[in-house]
């Protein structure tokens, strides 16, 4: 006869999922932050499944406006999350051991921004079951083939690196294949770390040639390199720039919202540094692509770069505000030690460095598509559907889900126990 488990015993097994020497909060409190996310993501998926069942009429979009919120939110996701191959590079390849107390939340957070956006994409297709297609059939001459190509291996690449993370969970090291199996798989993620940059050095870079060569689209389009416009570099530059602040700012809101130190100040200063120094270059190189284009480039074509600026609300406030206040202004605050002092003013500047590349994505696709390229044309008019916003919320739903289960029963940051009982080294 068996019996029933009481809710006292429940709670107990569940404590023993938790790693040893760290503290969490009860587990009806967790299930009570959990709830609202599960209700966001089952809003999503209802949403996507409109999309997907009865077609994309559920959208906003149309044949003159075929990039909309998915797309733009996806670039900037996917932006965002590479903190997980730049944060591998960083401690594989340029040595740098603070990123030890970073890396396994790091690869959580690229899992979550990848898979993230191949579910919007497959929704975005409108016809997941045909997915299929471009790997049988990849039209050669187009961007999209690489990044599908890359995003798809980069996401089997993160699963790879998520293994060992969940392994080491409490229970599972107890059992003695999967522990050896982790060991000897921690033993190759220099190798995956270093796949993994490869794979989304190359796909960061086509999704911006794939607004640099759109010869149609004289905003957008680039002069380049051989076969590789401009934006190919500046989206590599600027994903790089802004993934260690991503990383640095989920660092400290878990740290808020657990009530504990999970980190070193000085992972917050070396992720800060590292990041503003990439910004400067990257803020350097835009404003040098900018002058080109507009003395040479879109002139060459016929067009004068100001009447870019004079549909609205598309004004030349937005260059500024994309060169300046979220660009310049940022990596000085991230480079200057003075700045980086203050905590509060380093998450500032990380903050303002991350909303600086959704800006820029915003710009690339809806600016973009926004502007009319004929003279008798007017300007298009976007504003997504609620089925469109339900879909991508199901996406952060998901994010926040996956992070907290793996926060609370994984070992995301390596420092905590030792933080909580010793205090942070000097």
């Amino acid at each position: 006869m068996t019996t029933a488990l009481t809710p006292s015993m429940l709670l107990q097994r569940e404590r023993e999922l938790i790693r040893r020497g760290v503290d969490r909060c009860p587990l009806p409190q967790f299930l009570m932050w959990t709830a609202p996310w599960f209700a966001l993501l089952v809003f999503g998926c209802y949403a996507a499944w409109l999309c997907l069942s009865q077609g994309l009429f559920h959208t906003n979009m149309d044949n003159q406006y075929a990039f909309g919120l998915w797309i733009f939110l996806d670039l900037a996701v996917i932006a965002l999350g590479a903190g997980a191959f730049f944060t591998g590079f960083l401690l594989y390849v340029a040595r740098k051991q603070e990123m030890k107390a970073v890396i396994n939340s790091a690869v959580v957070i690229g899992l979550v921004c990848y898979s993230g956006a191949v579910a919007v994409l497959m929704v975005d297709v409108g016809q997941p079951l045909r997915a299929w297609f471009t790997f049988w059939h990849p039209n050669v001459h187009s961007m999209l083939t690489e990044v599908t190509f890359c995003i798809t291996a980069y996401l089997t690449v993160l699963l790879i690196e998520y293994l060992p993370v969940a392994l080491k969970n409490r229970k599972l090291c107890r059992v003695t294949r999967y522990a050896v199996f982790e060991y000897e798989l921690h033993r190759l993620m220099v190798v995956f770390a270093l796949l993994g940059a490869f794979l989304s050095f190359f796909h960061q870079g086509s999704l911006g040639g794939l607004y640099g060569v759109l010869r149609g689209r004289p905003f957008a389009f680039r002069e380049g390199f051989g076969i590789w416009p401009s934006t190919f570099f500046l989206f590599i530059v600027s994903a790089a720039a802004v993934g260690p602040s991503f990383i640095a700012l989920t660092t400290w809101i878990t740290e808020k919202l657990s009530g504990h130190r999970l980190v070193e100040g000085r992972v917050y200063d070396t992720l800060a540094r590292i990041s503003g120094k990439i910004l400067l270059v990257y803020v350097a190189l835009k404003a040098a692509d900018t002058l080109v284009w507009m003395n040479a480039t879109a002139p060459a074509r016929g067009f004068a770069a100001r009447g870019f600026y004079e549909t609205q609300p598309f004004g030349t406030w937005i260059l500024l505000a994309e060169i300046g206040v979220f660009g310049l202004l940022p990596g000085w605050l991230l480079v200057s030690r003075r700045a980086r002092a203050s905590r509060a003013v380093l998450l500032c500047g990380a903050a303002l460095a991350c909303a600086g590349v959704a800006l820029n994505r915003f710009v690339m696709t809806i600016q973009t598509l926004a502007l009319p390229t004929l003279p008798f044309e007017r300007p298009a008019q976007y504003w997504p559907s609620w089925q469109e916003a339900g879909t991508f919320l199901a996406v952060i739903a998901f994010g926040v889900l996956v992070y907290s289960f793996s926060f609370r029963y994984l070992t995301l940051f390596p420092q905590e126990r030792e933080l909580a009982f010793g205090g942070e080294k000097e």
